[in-house]
């Protein structure tokens, strides 16, 4: 990664930065002597990891405090960026709730449309824009789940929306090739952040290999540009090869559900 900037430039823009994945890919570029714009709604946590980073690491950062659910949010990043040597995009933002899907509300629905979907598919786009307008090479990483492999109740838009990301990154690595892009998707497993945890997931037989999130971070910035779905984790990508090449997928899908529903008995 440190001998690809040449290729991503100075900067590298996180969505989704403050916590959690991405404070993890924020302290990851930063020891890889990348500058970072850092997009969150959380305020706080954004601030604080700003000025730690600037501290810790001697980069520049410019945090941005942004609902990525929101029309415009793709409009304020771009306005941000487009005079940087910004040519890396990490989109980590997701949002996620476990419950069953007609507990959802319209609210919740709509989150999981704008910022899981929406945003990134119009912050993608203006992104590979802006690369090629200005005949600049660059890297694109979507962050995915195993989630997205199968049909998983309790997070039915979720799991649906994260095979939205996987999808959209392998059509875009064959599509901006031609122009020096490098689009992968990180299949990330379940991972040790406030967010996992806080869901408080029983464990049962069949319980995930929980990651951590620096661990993540790390290899999924080595295969940018080397695969283009990199699940991470050997445990996962065991998994993954037991899931959907060694069982029909119906049976797949019926294992999966039912650790799912041995993880939140009570959703």
């Amino acid at each position: 990664m440190v001998k690809s900037k040449n290729k991503y430039g100075d900067w590298a823009l996180v969505a989704g930065a403050a916590k959690g994945l991405g404070e993890a890919f924020c302290v990851t570029l930063a020891n890889y002597g990348f500058h970072i714009i850092m997009v969150d709604n959380q305020e706080k946590p954004l601030f604080e990891l700003s000025k730690t980073l600037k501290e810790r690491y001697s980069i520049e950062t410019i945090p941005l405090l942004i609902d990525l659910s929101n029309t415009d949010a793709t409009d304020q990043i771009i306005e941000n960026t487009k005079h940087l040597d910004c040519r890396l995009l990490i989109y980590n933002a997701a949002y996620s709730r476990i419950k069953k899907f007609t507990k959802h509300s319209t609210e919740d629905l709509e989150q999981y449309l704008s910022v899981n979907i929406g945003t990134q598919l119009k912050l993608t786009h203006a992104f590979s824009n802006l690369l090629i307008d200005k005949k600049q090479s660059g890297g694109i990483l979507l962050m995915s789940s195993l989630a997205g492999l199968l049909g998983m109740q309790l997070i039915a838009p979720y799991a649906a929306s994260k095979a939205f990301a996987w999808n959209l990154a392998e059509a875009l690595s064959h599509e901006l090739q031609p122009y020096q892009i490098d689009v992968t998707a990180c299949i990330a497993g379940a991972t040790s952040t406030e967010a996992y945890l806080s869901t408080k997931p029983m464990a049962g037989f069949f319980k995930p290999q929980v990651q951590i999130p620096e661990q993540v971070a790390i290899s999924a910035l080595q295969k940018l540009g080397k695969k283009t779905l990199y699940i991470s984790g050997f445990w996962n990508r065991l998994n993954y090869f037991v899931l959907t090449r060694l069982m029909p997928r119906k049976m797949a899908a019926r294992v999966a559900n039912r650790t799912m529903r041995k993880m939140y008995p009570e959703a």
